[in-house]
């Protein structure tokens, strides 16, 4: 039955894709935000549920709507919110909604501080190859999908459990949410420092998130994790540890060593593999024996910003990485290096998250750029503006990184520095969770 489903901050990654999916269900959406960017704007206007207008007004929430769903983007003194519940209409945060729509399915739910996005996206394409119905929640756009959120009636959902705040009115994390049936847990690595600020406090909620997985069900997770070795002694269910599967690098190419054979992959890199290996185990789970995943492995391409490849005519190679947590980008540096050991490796890291940006965490990346030969931090001053942080003196991003790390501060000198160093013996790699403010990558590298 249709349902009136009003969305404040429609215009978020997932929230638009959630918008997406409940009108393609043939709900009536509606929705409000005070930005609204691309590929959002498009996206939602081409279904014909873009805002008339930006900002917020109690006007957008009548008595007529069954229900409301939350962003994090909003605040709690948000118009829409204060009047949504002066009239008793029911709130849903995004995982909240998501958890009401699966639970009755069986619910994977994919976890950890690094990697999630990926080896959700391995599991999906191994089913959607398998050609086994399914619900998902991912949060990337993935090659093969319409949106990031879909709701049917199969039997399945694969979720990307994010252990980021729920929403304004609801600051535990996403993945509490979930209540898996089959959990993966891919490690745990301080990040969100904003949001936890110890690292006991952290892994605490992995270990909440373990107690409420089915008792019936499985937690697969990445056994040279120090700290899950612990937290999976007290695991409701049975628990199945990998690591890295058995592999060859021949001729810049991968493969997979199985039983005497070879299965050639696309992705590279070590945490890729043992992204590759949790993901097979969760697909045994769901009834995909490991030679017939090994074979859908063939076509799998990866993920949007995870060492996605940029077409280049100027370098031996060019990548694209979302890292930006130290574990992120240690695995993705050492990644690129051991593909390419006979060239020089240009790793380039814009410091954008609240967490990079504190003096008293930026010790955490020693290292993390350790391989390279020429190592490159972007400081955008504008960044540390909009988050009302104080800028990072350059004495510091030496002692962490390294006297051998250039500091760059504007995107014409990064640009200028980018030109200098093209090389057809040398692999560029741009790692952010921004853009490096609005930097065309592809025109750069041609």
């Amino acid at each position: 039955m249709s349902k009136r489903i009003h969305l404040i901050a429609i215009g978020g990654a997932v929230m638009h894709n959630m918008a997406l999916a409940l009108h393609n269900q043939g709900h009536i959406v509606t929705g409000s935000d005070d930005e609204i960017f691309e590929p959002s704007r498009t996206r939602l206007a081409n279904k014909g549920i873009l805002p008339a207008q930006m900002g917020w007004s109690e006007k957008n929430v009548t008595s007529d709507l069954d229900f409301v769903i939350l962003g994090m983007h909003a605040k709690l003194d948000n118009p829409e919110l204060i009047k949504a519940k002066a009239l008793g209409i029911p709130v849903y945060s995004f995982p909240e909604y998501v958890y009401e729509q699966s639970k009755d399915k069986k619910r994977v739910v994919v976890a950890g501080s690094h990697g999630k996005t990926t080896t959700t996206a391995i599991i999906m394409h191994a089913l959607q190859q398998a050609g086994v119905p399914f619900d998902y929640l991912v949060g990337s756009q993935l090659s093969g999908f319409d949106t990031m959120v879909s709701f049917t009636d199969a039997p399945v959902i694969i979720i990307e459990g994010d252990e980021y705040l729920t929403s304004p009115i609801d600051l535990k994390p996403k993945f509490h949410w979930y209540k898996p049936n089959v959990a993966l847990i891919t490690g745990i690595a301080w990040d969100h420092i904003n949001v936890f600020p110890t690292f006991e406090n952290y892994v605490k909620q992995f270990e909440l998130f373990i107690a409420d997985i089915d008792t019936n069900g499985a937690l697969i997770w990445y056994g040279h994790d120090e700290h899950l070795k612990q937290l999976v002694k007290h695991a409701p269910c049975k628990n199945y540890a990998y690591d890295t599967p058995d592999f060859k690098l021949e001729n810049g190419k991968i493969y997979w060593l199985q039983d005497g054979e070879e299965y050639p992959l696309q992705i590279f890199g070590k945490h890729n593999l043992q992204n590759m290996l949790g993901a097979q185990l969760v697909c045994e789970q769901l009834g995909i024996n490991r030679i017939d995943f090994l074979r859908y492995m063939a076509s799998f391409k990866g993920t949007a910003r995870r060492l996605e490849p940029i077409n280049t005519s100027t370098f031996q190679a060019a990548f694209r990485d979302f890292a930006h947590a130290p574990s992120k980008v240690t695995a993705t540096v050492s990644a690129v290096c051991e593909q390419y050991p006979n060239k020089k490796t240009i790793a380039i890291l814009e410091l954008h998250t609240y967490s990079s940006l504190r003096l008293d965490f930026l010790p955490h990346y020693t290292n993390s750029l350790q391989g390279a030969t020429t190592k490159i931090i972007y400081l955008n001053p504008h960044v540390f503006e909009m988050k009302k942080m104080p800028v990072i003196q350059p004495a510091a991003i030496l002692e962490t990184f390294g006297m051998d790390t250039m500091i760059v501060t504007n995107k014409t000198d990064l640009v200028n520095k980018i030109e200098s160093l093209k090389d057809l013996d040398s692999v560029l790699l741009l790692m952010s969770s921004g853009s490096f403010d609005g930097l065309d990558f592809a025109s750069l590298v041609e």
